[in-house]
């Protein structure tokens, strides 16, 4: 896995962490209104959940590391590897979970939830690009 491919998949999050960051005002008004919106937060959270966990899939493969039996499991072994801090990894690898949620829980979606955790998963993506960025 070339440095440049890394590259680029962290610009695509970047992006999409853009695009949500764009979409947070009113944001729990506008879910609840307006599908076309409904539907591109729903899309560019799954996107950037899992380019993030394809990131780290990067990473280890980059590093001829284990591996992962899942996607949890390919951010564990970013803070195993001290590639991620271990307490961040911890809590990070939850977005493996949101992304699998998006993936195949579409139906149960509390608005509300959706809107608090796009504000919080943004800003621990942005933390996850600048450690990655600081391993390359």
């Amino acid at each position: 896995m070339s440095v440049d491919a890394i590259k680029k998949k962290m610009a695509k999050i970047l992006e999409y962490v853009s695009i949500l960051q764009s979409m947070e005002k009113d944001c729990l008004k506008r879910m609840q209104a307006d599908k076309v919106f409904r539907g591109s937060v729903l899309y560019y959270l799954y996107m950037m959940a899992d380019s993030c966990v394809a990131l780290a899939e990067m990473i280890i493969k980059q590093k001829g590391l284990p591996k992962p039996q899942s996607y949890a499991e390919a951010i564990d072994i970013l803070g195993q590897q001290q590639i991620l801090p271990d307490a961040f990894a911890y809590e990070f690898a939850r977005i493996a979970g949101f992304r699998n949620f998006l993936a195949h829980d579409y139906e149960k979606i509390d608005y509300e939830e959706i809107c608090q955790i796009l504000m919080s998963k943004v800003d621990e993506v942005k933390k996850y690009i600048s450690y990655i960025q600081d391993a390359l």
